[in-house]
Order: structure tokens, then sequence, then C-alpha cells
């Protein structure tokens, strides 16, 4: 198929950038990320193009498995592992992987699920792996602006379980499963990256 048949989403085209600068640096560490939620694909060949000395562990539920394999089957660098389907609710999650990167997913699942996802990953990190969140968040339970609003009307007006997530919430959820809050980095169109790490076993895991 050509370019044009590929699925596309223009947020992954505007923040790709954004989100880029942040992963330089907080994924420098690492060696493997797996991705959660890869929607379109176009994050996992840009952030992997970008970032050659890593392996890109591109997931998706299989309902979403063939449009990301369109861009995969031009992607011409050496470092992407292939494309696997995970529903962060099984078992069967891919191993072997010191860093995690989803964005645009916690909002998406029902929150439960969302618990689940940071839980999981908290339990399969190694000490010091990375956890990166991207997306919009409320932050002490209010918008942070207008658009966050909107667009979490639109949210649950589509489906009753999905809304924009408390930063708190989320940080709680981090620290329950072992990893601290590393900085939380404001992006463009009112969106974060909240990047954490798995503490050491011997130390707790609190925000620096």
């Amino acid at each position: 198929m050509n370019a044009v048949d590929k699925p596309f989403s223009q947020a992954c085209e505007n923040n790709k950038g954004p989100i880029l600068k942040v992963l330089l640096s907080a994924f420098a560490p690492s060696r493997r990320v797996l991705e959660i939620g890869s929607g379109t694909g176009q994050h996992a060949v840009y952030f992997a193009a970008a970032l050659p000395r890593l392996v890109w562990q591109p997931t998706d539920r299989a309902e979403y498995l063939a449009g990301i394999q369109q861009w995969l089957d031009d992607y011409l660098g050496h470092n992407m592992a292939p494309l696997r389907a995970l529903d962060v609710m099984d078992t069967d999650w891919p191993s072997d992987f010191d860093a995690v990167f989803t964005a645009n997913t916690l909002h998406i699942m029902p929150w439960s699920s969302a618990q689940h996802l940071i839980a999981e990953v908290g339990r399969r990190l190694p000490e010091f792996g990375m956890f990166a969140v991207y997306g919009p968040f409320n932050e002490g339970g209010e918008y942070t602006s207008p658009s966050n609003r909107e667009f979490d009307q639109w949210l649950k007006s589509r489906a009753a379980h999905q809304g924009i997530r408390d930063r708190e919430a989320v940080v709680s959820c981090a620290q329950h499963a072992g990893m601290a809050l590393i900085r939380a980095h404001a992006l463009p169109a009112n969106n974060q990256l909240l990047v954490f790490h798995k503490a050491p076993a011997s130390q707790p895991a609190h925000s620096t």
C-alpha cells in the first residue's frame, strides 16, 4: 500500500518532535523500549529512527496491528522489533525491556485498565527502568485548559469509561508500583509527558 493508505494521526505528527526532545534524555540509559498502544505506528517509526541505538518494540490490540504494520513495512532501520499484539489486561507481555513508552492511552481505556497497566509496568521493569506516559492530565481535580475540558466531555460522550485522568492519581499508582516521578514535562496543546523510573527496592518510590 502507498502512504495515503496508512492510518494517520495529525496529533501524532504534531507531538512527535516535542516528545522526542524529552525521550532523548529520559531514555539515554535504556536499551530496549516497549511501546504500549502504538496506535497508527507513526510514533514507532519516528522514535526508532531518531534513537537508533535502542530496540523499539511496538504493540497494540490485535485490531490495530494491520495499520501499524503498514508503517513498519516502510521502515528502513534495523532496530524495530516485530510488532506484537498486547492487551494490557492479559498476562502475555513482551519481556526483556528496560523502558516503556505509552501515548494517549490512559484516557481511552477504563481507569481500572490504566491502573493495571501501571502496576504491570512497575512489576516488570528492572531497577532504574524508565516509564514515559504522554497525554492530557487534570491537576488537582481540575482541567488545565478549556480545550481539555471539551476533549474530556467528548470522550465521555463517546464512552462512559473514557476521560482525562488526574495526574496525582497516575503518580500515586506509579508510586504504589515502585516507580518515582522524575519530572512532569509540559508539552504543546496542553499535554504532559510524565517520566518515571523504577526505584531500587531499598529506596521508597517518592517523587524527586
